[in-house]
């Protein structure tokens, strides 16, 4: 049944030795990636692709709705392997136009465990609910709220311990937060950049 893929997988292993002989060698020798990725696991937002990197230059996690909730140990996890182990340099926490969980989280649909997970975009929506509920347009109030979520998520992952141990010890590590538009394949920079504790406590009302 799979056997589509299997042939896709061959042939992308020959198209990457016969640019690079030695590609996968150095992949087996050790991976040494600057960035942790953490995004959304929709199909239509590869971490890799969009950002034209090749294996190996990424840590990707990837989870409904790109959130980074501290008491998910599997999310922390990642995390803690990338700032301690790997010694990332860049975390991009990244959602997406047109995510299906944020209008998930918001549309008053019961599906089950899954509106568990998504109750932190709740809480970001009714933080924000004046701003929210000024924008007329459906489309463009999701896409507002995917932003706050993203920005939200940057404020998790830099007020955790293994970022802020990493700080302390003076590791340099940055939180960024980014979204990535479908329509057009380009990611926005939200300038929420956290290097350390000054830039955190600019988002404290986040």
């Amino acid at each position: 049944m799979l056997e589509d893929l299997k042939a896709n997988n061959r042939a992308w292993a020959a198209r990457k030795t016969a640019v690079d002989a030695d590609f996968f060698k150095r992949l087996v020798g050790q991976q040494a990636p600057e960035y942790l990725w953490i995004g959304c696991s929709d199909s239509r937002v590869p971490a890799n692709e969009i950002i034209d990197l090749d294996p190996g230059e990424v840590f990707v996690h990837r989870n409904v709705a790109n959130l980074a909730p501290p008491q998910d140990a599997n999310y922390l996890s990642v995390l803690q392997f990338a700032i301690d182990v790997l010694k990332v340099k860049h975390v991009l926490v990244v959602g997406h136009y047109g995510c299906g969980g944020i209008a998930a989280a918001v549309d008053g649909q019961r599906r089950g465990l899954i509106d568990h997970w998504l109750h932190p975009i709740r809480e970001v929506s009714h933080i924000h609910r004046h701003e929210l509920e000024a924008i007329p347009e459906e489309r463009a109030r999701l896409d507002r709220l995917c932003e706050l979520n993203v920005i939200r998520q940057v404020r998790n992952v830099a007020s955790d311990v293994f970022v802020q141990d990493a700080w302390a010890r003076g590791q340099q590590v940055c939180v960024h937060g980014w979204v990535y538009s479908l329509s057009n394949g380009l990611v926005t920079d939200l300038n929420v950049t956290v290097g350390g504790l000054d830039d955190l406590a600019k988002l404290d009302d986040c």
